[in-house]
């Protein structure tokens, strides 16, 4: 049987996530996921791929404040509020998307460039930004929030085990920054996902997850290392893109939680044969 194991949203895009045991599932995806993202001073979106230190700037959510903290700083913190409103409006872009938010005050910019040592803004999508999702792989008019382009990602621990067998050192799931983190069944098995239900949601499995250098960022230390590209490089790859993981669209609204069970529905063709190299 099918079940979720861990929930895991992203408040601020490409900082630490926070592990639920329930998460609401809204017209964007997870609640809380991704509406903060930091741009730079040409209001271009930033992620752990330019800047590692990024991946030690923690969050967490008390009643409606987002607490972030520096790992190594302890002692360095500030609050933000979950949602904003009645601020300055700028236009970002996040790859191919312009989208309209609101950008923090000045003390929050000011705390974050001091963080990551490089001048930048916080910014926040409000409802009203509606960031239309990849019509090459949408079924209607669904939207997303800062996310690299699909509302929510689906792992299986089964997969992550299977990588984790063949590495010397073991990889913890935050390597891989997913929403949905499912056990049971068999290695990948995600890839062959279509269709299924959660709590009367349905979910869609419509690309399989593209790897960038991120995984290779250690989130504790935010030092980087070829593991686990150089891994995947061998049974992973295909046309020079490394894939893990699949990206989801949904329908419908609702509140899924962990030991949660599947219904399959639907299933595909996996791009990749299971076959096991050892």
């Amino acid at each position: 049987m099918l079940t979720v194991s861990q929930l895991f949203i992203y408040p601020i895009k490409s900082l630490g996530g926070i592990e639920l045991s329930s998460a609401e599932v809204d017209k964007r995806g997870l609640k809380n996921d991704r509406r903060w993202m930091l741009v730079d001073n040409n209001n271009q979106f930033m992620t752990q791929r330019e800047n590692h230190v990024m991946a030690l700037l923690k969050t967490a959510i008390i009643n409606d404040r987002i607490i972030i903290t520096n790992k190594l700083k302890p002692g360095e913190h500030i609050h933000i509020p979950v949602t904003l409103t009645n601020s300055k409006s700028i236009r970002v872009r996040v790859w191919n998307d312009d989208c309209d938010v609101l950008e923090a005050d000045t003390s929050v910019n000011n705390w974050f460039t001091h963080q990551l040592g490089q001048e930048c803004k916080l910014v926040y999508m409000p409802d009203e930004s509606l960031r239309i999702v990849d019509t090459k792989y949408a079924s209607g008019e669904e939207i997303t929030s800062f996310t690299d382009g699909y509302p929510i990602l689906l792992l299986g621990q089964a997969s992550l085990d299977d990588l984790n067998s063949r590495l010397e050192e073991k990889l913890p799931i935050n390597r891989f920054r997913p929403n949905i983190v499912f056990s049971g069944g068999k290695p990948y098995e995600e890839d062959e996902m279509e269709e299924f239900i959660i709590n009367d949601i349905h979910f869609f499995g419509v690309k399989l997850c593209a790897r960038c250098p991120i995984p290779t960022i250690d989130q504790e230390s935010a030092v980087q290392s070829k593991e686990p590209l150089k891994m995947f490089s061998t049974y992973r790859q295909l046309n020079n893109k490394i894939y893990f993981g699949q990206n989801l669209l949904h329908k419908g609204t609702g509140t899924i939680h962990v030991n949660d069970s599947f219904e399959v529905l639907k299933r595909k063709q996996g791009m990749f044969s299971l076959k096991m190299n050892n």
